[in-house]
């Protein structure tokens, strides 16, 4: 049969997605009877993980980013084109520029932002870095920074579920080494009643905040920040006191999902082992973008991204399905500046961190190094 395929987003999963589907597909693509077009909202493409490096110095950043182009397959159409809005009865999707692009499957990886202003004062009176200019800000209040109460506030939903944690031991064991040990004190705070999502890694980071003395208040969901009191306040009615305030901001899908009334704050009902959105049989989901209560990681995207190329080649293919996805998630968690652990789960296996070691934080930092390999459909 022949395939327009087209890809909603220039990630991690659309990427990946792009480039596997070209792999496979290499006959149909020759041949005319597959295209592949890929729609994305800027010529760049982020390595977001290596953003949490950034606040301490520890990434170079031309690693951080490339050319959406120089990523891609030479014969996968890419253009910067955000999605206006998705027409599913119709199979079309208009693009701001004006332009509208026909397709016979689609894949929605249109991703997650940042939505500060959810919080009245959290996007004036904080810090994030979840964006490089932000990290960089980031980076200097660090680097500033000669004691007194930080407040790091997470907020949900958000993307890649361990960056809290991680944020939070980096920086404990950061501030330290500069021999700032008995001038600081940490307070974690999380909206439910422990410190993560997760059940496991919550009963595992427990112990590790104890022991390094960090402060933590759970039940604790951000109604406002006074930035001239230095003051967050919480819809419970705690107040907590800062000299430092670093969030992990809510976020939300992307605009375009509502405004195609496709799903609600951007997520789309999608089937969690088909991957389909409820109710189709040609528009695929992955990453951010999909309501499965699961991380919201880059690794979530890349396993799902390997399911929908399998699923998508075969359909175009023979007519027929191959695999569902089985939640799988890995993530790496780093624990300080020299160790790190790992969890891996799936819908069936709960995570269970193993004690930190240099080797995990070592095999970290090589995938950082490798991920472009990845992206670009070679690993």
């Amino acid at each position: 049969m022949r395939a327009r395929i087209l890809i909603l987003g220039s990630g991690m999963g659309g990427t990946i997605v792009a480039n596997g589907l070209a792999r496979k597909l290499s006959d149909e693509l020759r041949t005319g009877d597959a295209t592949i077009t890929v729609l994305g909202t800027t010529p760049k493409h982020l390595y977001q993980p290596g953003l949490l490096y950034v606040p301490f110095g520890r990434a170079r950043e031309p690693e951080l980013s490339r050319d959406e182009r120089s990523i891609l397959d030479r014969r996968i159409n890419f253009m910067v084109d955000p999605a206006k809005r998705i027409d599913t009865e119709n199979n079309v999707v208009h693009g701001e520029s004006g332009k509208s692009y026909k397709y016979d499957f689609l894949v929605v990886a249109t991703g997650s932002h940042l939505a500060p202003e959810m919080v009245p004062g959290l996007a004036e009176s904080s810090y994030q870095f979840y964006e490089l200019e932000a990290a960089r800000k980031l980076r200097d209040a660090i680097d500033g920074f000669d004691g007194g109460k930080i407040v790091i506030n997470v907020n949900v939903p958000h993307k890649c579920p361990v960056a809290p944690l991680e944020i939070t031991l980096m920086l404990d064991e950061h501030l330290k080494q500069r021999g700032l040990t008995d001038k600081f004190e940490i307070t974690y705070t999380y909206p439910i009643g422990r410190l993560h999502g997760l059940e496991p890694v919550s009963h595992w980071a427990v112990p590790e905040f104890e022991r390094r003395g960090i402060q933590t208040q759970v039940f604790f969901n951000t109604k406002e920040v006074d930035g001239a009191a230095k003051k967050i306040h919480s819809e419970e009615g705690d107040t907590l006191d800062y000299d430092l305030l670093i969030t992990i901001p809510p976020h939300r899908g992307a605009q375009v999902i509502e405004d195609s009334g496709l799903g609600t704050a951007g997520w789309i009902p999608t089937n969690p082992k088909t991957l389909l959105m409820e109710g189709s049989r040609n528009v695929f989901v992955i990453g951010d973008t999909t309501n499965i209560p699961i991380s919201k990681a880059g690794s979530t995207a890349h396993f799902q991204a390997d399911t929908v190329v399998e699923n998508l080649t075969l359909m175009v293919q023979e007519g027929r399905w191959l695999r569902e996805y089985d939640g799988k998630v890995f993530c790496f968690i780093e624990t300080g500046t020299s160790t790190g652990t790992y969890i891996w789960f799936n819908y069936n296996t709960p995570p269970k961190p193993t004690p930190p070691t240099q080797m995990v934080h070592w095999a970290k930092l090589a995938y950082n190094r490798m991920y472009w390999l990845s992206a670009s459909g070679l690993l």
